[in-house]
């Protein structure tokens, strides 16, 4: 298996914090910023916009593969973005970034905050001034390569209830974007008779299948996405989910190692189903952005997301690949597949369709 180091993973990320930061700053300036306070906070006010929220928003995990693409659109797009991060080291990072001298001057719009998502109190003063927050449930594993276990589904759950809960009680707080995954869509009970071919944003796993086959990943994202919308119903807040594939894109194999080896288990099955689906993390960012400009003027709801669903060995061996790990997708496929489902992700491509701005920012 060829399992990239930690220090590399961490090197790209900056690479490419630092790349996205460089494009996008200056476009447009932010007033009496100060470049070295990374708690400083300036929001447009309601008048200054086209709509009634501020044009500062929050990204948790925002230096992870997945953060760092949705910083980016929303850079492009002309949001002002604050950065969840975890430790002090993470701070500094964008810090420095920050003070480059290639930026220097620039007035980028992007800062960093400190805050523990086992502690709803840090969640409420991050978010404080936040129109809307993007909650990419990205797992961060300590140790980096121990896969996800039942206990991280567990801590899954807990840290996405408290990001729901933060939202609601935080005064400026409008909407939030949870990610989800497909995989709480397409892990269905077959052996029930009326079971629909069609997998599409109204489907939902089954936790009995997931505890079965140990699909700990699934099973998290499963139990995190439910107890959001429990949970957001009950407090009022607007709340959408976006059900990716696996996610893929430029060296994601480097940065996304312990989420990527995590979805793929099952993946023959998953194979031989149908539903074994990828996008690339560009388009899954720009999609997690129109749907956020949606929810100001409609209903909230679920969207499915993926752009390609493999089909061929030929595919499968691809992406084994490209994750650099070593898997064998289709070594334990049976023949005579009982039923193959259909991926249906039109509710999304219609909407991207409709607001066509978001694919050319």
């Amino acid at each position: 298996m060829g399992i990239v180091r930690i220090d590399e993973s961490q090197r790209l990320e900056i690479q490419e914090f630092r790349r996205m930061l460089l494009s996008c700053a200056g476009l447009h300036p932010r007033k009496g910023e100060d470049n070295n306070d990374m708690r400083h906070v300036t929001t447009t006010t309601a008048g200054e916009n086209d709509d009634a929220h501020p044009k500062l928003v929050c990204v948790t995990s925002g230096v992870s593969f997945l953060g760092i693409a949705i910083v980016n659109q929303l850079l492009l797009r002309g949001y002002s973005v604050r950065l969840i991060v975890h430790n002090q080291e993470d701070v500094e990072k964008v810090r420095e970034i920050k003070a480059s001298e290639e930026m220097r001057g620039s007035n980028n719009m992007v800062e960093a905050v400190m805050a523990n998502l086992s502690q709803v109190e840090s969640l409420i003063e991050a978010f404080e001034g936040c129109g809307g927050v993007f909650h990419t449930a990205a797992f961060v594993d300590p140790a980096g390569l121990s896969g996800y276990s039942k206990t991280m589904a567990q801590i899954e759950v807990k840290a996405t209830k408290n990001i729901v809960e933060a939202c609601a009680a935080a005064s400026s707080v409008r909407q939030c974007v949870l990610t989800s995954s497909l995989l709480a869509c397409v892990w269905q009970d077959k052996s029930i008779n009326n079971t629909s071919l069609i997998i599409d944003q109204k489907c939902w796993s089954d936790e009995s299948v997931c505890i079965n086959k140990k699909l700990w990943y699934a099973l998290g994202k499963l139990r995190a996405e439910k107890a959001a919308w429990e949970l957001a119903k009950e407090r009022g807040l607007k709340l959408a989910t976006i059900c990716p594939g696996l996610v893929t894109g430029p060296e994601f194999h480097y940065r996304s190692l312990t989420s990527t080896i995590a979805y793929l288990k099952g993946a023959g099955e998953m194979y031989a189903d149908g539903v074994l689906a990828t996008v690339d993390v560009s388009r899954l960012a720009k999609a997690h952005i129109c749907v956020y400009e949606e929810m100001k003027k409609t209903s909230v709801g679920r969207y499915i997301c993926f752009d390609r669903r493999l089909e061929s060995q030929e595919e499968t061996e691809k992406l084994a690949r490209e994750t650099g790990i070593g898997i064998d997708i289709t070594r334990d496929v049976s023949v005579n597949c009982p039923m193959r489902f259909q991926l249906s992700n039109l509710k999304l491509s219609m909407l991207m369709s409709r607001m066509s701005r978001c694919n050319e920012p």
